[in-house]
């Protein structure tokens, strides 16, 4: 089955890279910073064909289409179709391609794709987490040694100042920090070693579920802000990191 969705969101990546004309072909959904392509539409109905196909009866979860059935019940495909859409339409070839699985709630098997860096993210639960077959896992260093990762959820702005609060606590702590545009990706990064903890004050279920599997397959810890569960089909906060710093957001105002 992991195989079998990884090749399907392989395929819908050549829908990414052979982009052109973009920023014509995009348009705004709430406001300037939430934006929708032609090619994010375009993915998704490729991913609903192909994904219905391989398991029919389950729910689809897409960023852009009303959801339909009940996706706490059964088999669910929770699916962004270009997460980091605004990196997409500049130019910058930062963006995912994040599909998740979910039985009942749970997801069982999660894929993030980079069509630009051919990078493949693959994990099934309780098999382990992958980089194009290879296994990965978090790191072994604390923040003091390493670097964060943050999302600034621009969707809504009255998370900034807490976001702005919890990046000056963190960095102080750090050596540096990133901000890269696409959460599926930065929750990838953590799982393979490139970043010790990402934060986000809201995020969809499309944009963590995938990742979040990735993160814990590697050996990583996934949460919300609050240190409660991720809910997977819901809106949330999202804290991820190594085992090494799994004691750091206890230590931090919120």
């Amino acid at each position: 089955m992991l195989q079998a969705i990884a090749d399907i969101v392989r395929e819908a990546g050549e829908i990414v890279r052979s982009a052109g004309n973009i920023a014509a072909k995009t348009h705004e959904k709430t406001s300037a910073a939430d934006l929708v392509t032609e090619y994010d539409v375009a993915v998704e109905a490729f991913l609903k064909e192909r994904l219905l196909a391989l398991v029919p009866d389950a729910v689809f979860f897409g960023e852009e289409e009303a959801l339909q059935g009940d996706p706490a019940k059964g088999w669910t495909f929770i699916v962004d179709p270009i997460d980091g859409t605004t990196n997409f339409v500049r130019g910058y070839h930062q963006s995912g391609i994040s599909v998740a699985l979910a039985k009942d709630g749970a997801v069982e098997y999660g894929v993030v794709y980079d069509p630009a860096k051919e990078e493949m993210f693959t994990a099934q639960r309780g098999k382990g987490a992958f980089l194009n077959g290879q296994p990965i896992h978090v790191s072994d260093k604390p923040l003091s040694q390493g670097i964060f990762i943050m999302g600034t959820a621009i969707y809504n702005r009255k998370y900034l100042q807490p976001t702005m609060c919890l990046t000056t606590q963190l960095f102080a702590r750090s050596c540096d920090f990133r901000r890269f545009g696409s959460a599926a990706l930065d929750l990838c990064y953590v799982a393979c070693g490139r970043g010790e903890l990402f934060f986000e004050y809201s995020l969809s279920p499309w944009d963590y579920a995938a990742g979040s599997l990735i993160v814990t397959e590697a050996g990583g810890v996934a949460s919300t802000l609050e240190g409660a569960p991720l809910p997977i089909l819901s809106r949330c906060s999202v804290w991820m990191c190594n085992k090494v710093n799994r004691e750091v957001l206890r230590e931090l105002k919120v």
